[in-house]
């Protein structure tokens, strides 16, 4: 039931929370601007001027606040569960007399209806917002991820999603928001880029349906822009150039993470977390555990002899380290940062150096993934064969290198067809050459 206040009524309270009014002398005429503008402001605190006039046309419970210091609003009181709220429905003149008493009626409906407009302003103003969404995301859910996936999230989140959305309310992000972000993006020449924080917002969005943040998610059908996969390999004289810059370098730990990278097909990120632990030399098998994987599952690498041999030398080096610095152990990882506890978190400056000594344009560490897999077509490994070695879950992902087995089978075919007609040049007097005979 709506609250009714029949007589003008003086608050001293300006809280949401609505006491019971005192009456004041009736008042014949419906608020308006003009008489709004004319009310003398209080000497202290509030008080609260009801509207009157014509019981068919005035609004129940619809008034206007005003402050000693001038300020004017229009308030809305009414009983909800035995309670009496105060809804504060705009400011004066922002909100004109008419206006802001069509918005009572609007309430009042709702109200007839169940609902508590005072309570729902609430609950928007303490809704979460995006930069709270992201702060669960790091609390329960980025500790999950790689740190390499973790520090590539926290850069689009840093460079874009808090400083465009940060502060917005989740249940507020609509599809247009994100397409508008998206295109952003794309046109600051990182169209690449665009498509990862789309992806990123799509799965922080599918956690605020999981913790009951809003229904949907707007970040699901955002277009992606067109993205061309790289097919890069190192040639052999590219290898062989890379071996040279890579045993001139100054800075043999770097060169060594490249060479297990060249010699094992790992992510960087798997090398660079990689603990002795890991690794059984005499055995030859480096089991990766999930967490350092990209598929979260632990996976097993036969290891070759070269990458044997690398990884018995790095030992030796770093066990005559240990001896001359007198600890009791090993470090626990091939590669410790120098400045804090923990593996090193990348190479870049020193790959940069090694890759221009070795006169190699456009290659990339994970190239030297691809190049691994290419060294296995070649030599005639199989589609399944790489997936393996790769740590691949999915056969559509090591299908891109397909063509790299008709590659290496198409050059033996050539190579069978080369004898044969070397074979049939020589023959004399038309005489055909004879197949063994198909046993069975």
């Amino acid at each position: 039931m709506a609250y009714s206040c029949p007589r003008f009524c003086g608050h001293e309270a300006d809280s949401d929370m609505a006491s019971t009014p005192t009456v004041t002398p009736t008042v014949t005429k419906l608020l308006t601007d003009s008489i709004i503008r004319s009310l003398a402001a209080p000497a202290r605190g509030n008080r609260i001027l009801y509207d009157g006039g014509d019981p068919r046309k005035r609004v129940a419970g619809f008034g206007v606040r005003i402050t000693a210091a001038g300020a004017r609003a229009f308030v809305l009181n009414y009983r909800i569960g035995g309670l009496e709220r105060r809804y504060t429905i705009g400011s004066f003149p922002d909100w004109s007399a008419a206006r802001a008493r069509d918005e009572a009626k609007r309430l009042k409906r709702d109200i007839d209806q169940g609902q508590d407009p005072l309570l729902d302003k609430r609950e928007k103003r303490e809704a979460p917002t995006v930069g709270d969404l992201i702060e669960r995301w790091r609390t329960e859910q980025a500790p999950r991820k790689r740190e390499r996936s973790r520090r590539e999230d926290e850069s689009l989140i840093r460079q874009w999603i808090v400083r465009e959305l940060g502060n917005r309310k989740v249940a507020e992000i609509r599809y247009l928001d994100i397409d508008r972000l998206h295109r952003k993006i794309t046109a600051a020449g990182t169209p690449v880029r665009a498509n990862r924080t789309a992806s990123l917002l799509s799965r922080l969005f599918n956690l605020a349906i999981r913790w009951e943040m809003r229904a949907d998610n707007p970040a699901s059908k955002i277009e992606r822009n067109a993205e061309q996969p790289r097919q890069r390999y190192l040639s052999g004289d590219e290898l062989v150039r890379l071996s040279a810059a890579l045993a001139a370098d100054r800075n043999q730990a770097a060169a060594n993470a490249i060479r297990l990278l060249l010699l094992t097909g790992a992510r960087s990120g798997e090398v660079f977390a990689a603990t002795w632990r890991q690794f059984d030399l005499e055995a030859g098998v480096w089991t990766k555990p999930s967490s350092h994987t990209k598929q979260k599952r632990e996976h097993r690498v036969p290891l070759s002899p070269a990458a044997k041999q690398l990884l018995a030398d790095m030992r030796e080096a770093a066990e005559e380290r240990a001896k001359i610095g007198k600890l009791a152990d090993l470090p626990a990882y091939l590669f410790p940062a120098r400045d804090r506890d923990g593996p090193i978190a990348d190479i870049k400056s020193s790959w940069r150096r090694i890759v221009k000594a070795a006169r190699l344009d456009g290659i990339r560490p994970h190239d030297v993934r691809h190049s691994f897999a290419s060294l296995i077509a070649s030599s005639q490994g199989t589609l399944l064969e790489i997936g393996a070695l790769l740590g691949h879950t999915q056969a559509a992902t090591t299908a891109r290198y397909s063509h790299l087995i008709d590659d290496a089978q198409r050059a033996a075919a050539d190579r069978v067809g080369a004898i044969v007609t070397a074979a049939a040049n020589r023959r004399e007097g038309g005489q055909v050459i004879p197949l063994p005979k198909r046993r069975g």
